[in-house]
């Protein structure tokens, strides 16, 4: 280029110059009527304007969306239509409340404390009818997506014992905050962790804790890498997330105010990793993959997007949630499994639930780390604290010593084999449940899934499930009008029809889990505080 510029005797730059000074002279006598103050007054103003714009273009939901939502609240504004609003949402309400509540037919509830304690047989007959207000048994497997713990006779047999007579004996008081005062709660952690570790081909520096779920695992991985970009001067880090992934992202982006890129997903339903590259910014702080997502049971593409991870030096993070367990073991059953643990090396963290295919109780996850100096931005520590130091591994502060007992148990009872056996028997029931679906005259697969959340344990149970669904295709084909007539039908369409409504039903939702109708009946409860069914004639 200089031997161009040499050829040229300087005769482009001296143009570009010529071009620079004429904007100079052509702005000043555009300028030369306005006073200082107007200039400096003009100059804020441009500056305030894209800073605004770079706001509006920044933020995390899409323009269209807050367009379309700045819309519909002037439309609310206007008395007739809020009106008519409200009344839909108050009916809404009514019918939610009521679909919560139906299975108490008593609606008998404790306001307040006793004056005097119950009976333990009281206590115990009453939580008896609690339970029995649910029609769904799961361990007859037909609770889908909800309850993953395949409980034979022999297992539920070992959970009643270490329940009742042992572990729940032992463990029932313990906090694993304080490792100095339950040492042994402590050590079934730390082997906890370092089981699971292995099982995900974590080397000898990966670390991690045991959470309470699936959310605070995600969110402790978020709060780990945005202290991480705190660190490496990143004011305002951004995370990019594909749309498919959980939805406890999005918590963790509201709660710990990290701003949240969904990147779109491929007709396969798995991430556009394309598109992910091209949301690379140096405000990035984290990566996060889906193995598989909770929406399609696919599997992202993770050594791809391992690719960016390594290239750009952004951490990446698998949620394992759903299929860390299931996944580990399905290669030890010869089963093909795409790449998605450690042995990836852009992988630098992956969340796993012990609590769905880990068959264990209810309240147990993992969040695990390729090394110690991504686990130390996940600690919180307060050195000035007049009642000490205060320091935590976890969201909690308190823990659950009882659930990590139980927890440590149901892995050593399981076992390799133990595990290896019914990962082998839950691949194949999905297969045959896949290939009975792609059989259905009424329904289609959206798509070849990786994984699966589904889970039967009883004999012919595939069978009924496959039969059941025909009967329900042709319930629903025969009588079109069974769907307007369903009150939870009718929710979803309106927020359907508008979507801004969406949080305000949702909150309904969560407001009428709480709720404590009044029964038809008057007074429920004796001036003592007991209900007044329990108590003898």
């Amino acid at each position: 280029m200089n031997e161009w510029l040499a050829l040229d005797g300087g005769y482009t730059w001296r143009l570009v110059a010529q071009v620079v000074d004429d904007g100079r002279v052509g702005f000043n006598r555009a300028c030369v009527d306005l006073e200082p103050w107007q200039i400096v007054s003009y100059t804020l103003s441009v500056a305030c304007f894209f800073i605004w714009l770079r706001k509006l273009l920044k933020a995390d939901r899409p323009l269209s969306t807050r367009i379309r939502a700045s819309i519909f609240s002037a439309f609310r504004m206007i008395p007739w239509i809020n009106a008519q609003i409200k009344e839909e949402m108050e009916r809404a309400r009514r019918d939610l409340e009521e679909t919560i509540h139906q299975y108490d037919k008593r609606k008998e509830f404790y306001k307040f404390l006793p004056e005097r304690g119950l009976a333990v047989s009281n206590i115990i007959h009453e939580a008896e009818l609690y339970k029995a207000m649910s029609e769904f048994s799961f361990y007859e497997g037909r609770v889908s997506g909800v309850v993953f713990t395949d409980v034979d006779n022999e297992h539920r047999a070992l959970l009643q014992k270490m329940l009742i007579l042992q572990m729940f004996e032992l463990f029932i008081y313990s906090d694993s905050l304080y490792p100095d005062l339950f040492p042994g709660c402590r050590k079934m952690e730390a082997e906890i962790v370092r089981i699971v570790a292995s099982l995900l081909h974590g080397g000898p520096g990966s670390c991690g804790t045991v959470t309470s779920n699936d959310t605070e695992s995600n969110m402790l991985a978020c709060f780990a890498y945005r202290n991480r970009a705190f660190a490496r001067g990143i004011r305002h880090p951004e995370m990019l997330v594909p749309i498919s992934a959980h939805a406890a992202f999005d918590k963790a982006a509201k709660v710990l105010q990290i701003r949240i890129r969904r990147i779109p997903v491929d007709k396969d339903q798995r991430v556009n990793v394309g598109a992910m590259k091209r949301a690379i910014s140096n405000d990035t702080c984290m990566l996060v993959a889906s193995a598989p997502n909770y929406s399609f049971g696919t599997i992202d593409n993770i050594e791809a997007i391992s690719e960016l991870s390594q290239r750009y030096g952004i951490p990446l993070h698998v949620d394992a949630t759903l299929g860390g367990f299931i996944l580990s073991f399905m290669e030890r059953c010869d089963f093909a499994v795409k790449s998605f643990d450690f042995r990836v090396p852009g992988v630098t963290s992956i969340s796993c639930d012990i609590q769905k295919y880990g068959f264990a109780p209810n309240g147990t996850s993992l969040i695990l780390y390729r090394d110690s100096s991504l686990l130390h931005h996940q600690y919180f520590c307060n050195s000035e604290w007049p009642g000490g130091i205060y320091m935590t591994p976890t969201l909690a502060g308190n823990r659950d010593g009882c659930a990590i007992a139980l927890t440590w148990a149901t892995l050593l009872y399981n076992g390799r084999q133990g595990y290896a056996k019914r990962t082998e028997a839950i691949i194949n029931t999905v297969r045959e449940i896949r290939a009975g679906i792609e059989a259905c005259s009424h329904i289609q697969l959206l798509c070849e899934s990786d994984v699966t959340t589904i889970v039967f344990t009883t004999r012919g149970v595939v069978e009924n499930f496959l039969r059941e669904l025909n009967m329900a295709c042709e319930d629903l084909v025969s009588n079109p009008e069974f769907s307007q007539q369903s009150r939870t039908a009718a929710v979803y369409g309106m927020v359907s029809a508008v979507p801004d409504l969406a949080e305000e039903i949702s909150y309904m939702y969560l407001d009428s889990c709480y709720a404590m109708p009044l029964p038809s009946t008057g007074r429920t409860l004796s001036v003592e505080g007991r209900k007044k069914s329990l108590i003898p004639d």
